[in-house]
């Protein structure tokens, strides 16, 4: 079992792989506040009063500073499992004089919702996804949302795309295949996740059997063509290099020869130096209302 100190330095590690990832979606992240900020504007062109957020599985907090800068008059609280994430979030809000106004919770274990309080608006960015009862999850923060508030949760999209069909090594496709290992690796995970329960991942759907009114979906792209500048290099090596790690011994030799040269820091054929690597993602919001009153409907699209 790993220590304490050992898991710090991991969330540690994520912390800063988490950070190199929004940097990379920042311009889809704050088109996705706006979208948010516009689908609480009321009826007669004022918007709802948002006083207090939920940021369920906050990370570093560069969403939840986000958050702030697009609610100026709201508190902002970072939730998240791990002391130094969340460490890291509030060393953010003091750098960005937010420190008043954003505010840590802790949160042990899978699902404690129902201590957090009450919220105008939650948002959520592949967190329920990792609950073994996504319904569950979803009933839960809807009843953490008062009258007329909004819960946005992140999730589905399509998988980021970096590399050509072939790469000049190994087998064409590799990335397709590194997905599908990925997905079945993620799937076994949720099997063994408490109360783990099948469900069609139809959000709208789930929403709305959440007792939410849904109110709207919409996808946010990133596009960073090649050459990719460093910070991105780095991000897709840490990725490719955890996807390593994680999924290594399901992969033929072949691909798992291909992947380690990828990662390798130390030859033109790794990410780090390749030119034909770039960066695709779309990341899909879907939302929903406690109620519609006073509130003008939501849109897809």
């Amino acid at each position: 079992m790993n220590s304490p100190h050992h898991q710090d330095i991991e969330w540690d590690a994520s912390g800063t792989h988490r950070e190199r990832e929004a940097r990379l979606h920042a311009p889809a992240l704050t088109q996705t506040m706006d979208w948010l900020r516009d689908l609480l504007r009321t009826s007669s062109g004022g918007h709802t009063p948002i006083h207090r957020v939920l940021d369920i599985g906050s990370g570093p907090g560069v969403v939840t500073c986000l958050l702030a800068h697009t609610f100026p008059d709201a508190e902002i609280i970072a939730v998240d499992r791990s002391p130094a994430i969340l460490e890291r979030v509030r060393s953010r809000a003091v750098a960005q004089g937010m420190a008043d106004r954003v505010h840590t919770q802790l949160m042990r274990h899978q699902g404690e919702f129902d201590s957090l309080g009450s919220a105008d608006l939650i948002w959520s960015r592949n967190g329920v996804r990792h609950m073994g009862d996504q319904e569950a999850a979803l009933r839960s923060l809807a009843g953490s949302l008062r009258r007329g508030g909004l819960l946005a949760v992140a999730e589905s999209g399509l998988p980021p795309r970096f590399l050509p069909r072939d790469i000049g090594m190994g087998r064409p496709g590799l990335q397709a295949r590194l997905d599908a290992a990925a997905e079945d690796a993620f799937a076994e995970m949720r099997d063994q996740l408490p109360g783990s329960a099948q469900t069609v991942e139809d959000w709208p759907t789930m929403l709305a059997r959440a007792g939410l009114i849904p109110s709207g979906t919409r996808s946010f792209f990133t596009d960073l063509p090649s050459p990719l500048g460093m910070s991105a290099r780095e991000y897709l090596h840490t990725r490719l290099s955890r996807l390593r790690d994680r999924i290594g011994d399901r992969l033929d030799p072949e691909d798992r020869a291909t992947l380690e040269c990828l990662v390798d820091r130390d030859t033109y054929t790794g990410i780090l130096g390749r030119p034909d690597a770039f960066y695709l993602a779309a990341a899909t919001v879907h939302t929903a209302r406690s109620c519609r009153t006073g509130v003008q409907q939501g849109f897809a699209g």
